[in-house]
């Protein structure tokens, strides 16, 4: 199974102005391939691919100011969303009893203010780092000190509202519990200090928030 380890990076932390910048490039690189695909799909000569869109862009100055496996991950990314489009549009055909509007073609993000994801596959990740308890992403100086023992699948930089979220997603052996035995689990959150479960029929969930 995949689970991830989180490190959460504010505004005054030294990778902030760093990673805020290739999350606007990335954005930028969403809008400019999405802009081609929507003028495709309007003037009615259907829908690029990826492979047709990754050839547009590769030259441009969007498509080249992040690493070129990067790069490809957001359009990867652009080219999931249009596919939802498409099978909401063929449901709002059959069924529009189900939408209060009509599906609307995939939008931009906001030119100024919009961030988006960005994903560092293993292929962009410095494997000297990773030999070192590090996670390096290629073509930055972001370095940052992980636990991870296993396998790593990918790295993912997240914007979230007030911050970035750094996932460094791996693989973990799945273990299984013996019968009636006990466990508890907590989950780190950003807004909230802490949430608490447990398996135990009378145990009650706790949500921990952190002092005002």
């Amino acid at each position: 199974m995949l689970v991830a380890e989180r490190h959460i990076i504010k505004k005054g932390h030294r990778f902030w102005a760093e990673i805020d910048n290739l999350s606007w490039q990335s954005k930028n690189l969403y809008n400019s391939a999405n802009y081609l695909i929507r003028q495709n799909f309007i003037y009615g000569h259907g829908y690029l691919t990826y492979n047709q869109m990754a050839s547009l862009m590769k030259k441009t100055e969007q498509y080249q100011a992040l690493p070129a496996k990067v790069s490809q991950q957001v359009l990867r990314g652009l080219d999931k969303n249009w596919p939802s489009f498409f099978a909401a549009s063929s449901e709002f055909k059959s069924h529009p009893d189900k939408f209060l509007v009509k599906p609307k073609i995939p939008g931009y993000k906001e030119p100024k203010k919009g961030r988006n994801l960005l994903v560092y596959t293993i292929q962009a990740i410095s494997k000297v780092g990773l030999r070192q308890g590090l996670v390096k992403l290629s073509g930055t100086s972001i370095a940052l000190p992980t636990r991870v023992e296993e396998r790593i699948a990918e790295v993912r930089i997240v914007p979230k509202c007030d911050c970035y979220v750094i996932e460094v997603i791996y693989g973990k052996t799945e273990q299984f519990l013996a019968p009636n035995e006990k466990i508890a689990a907590i989950d780190l959150g950003i807004d909230n200090l802490m949430a608490v479960t447990s398996n135990q029929p009378d145990f009650i969930p706790l949500l921990i928030r952190p002092l005002a």
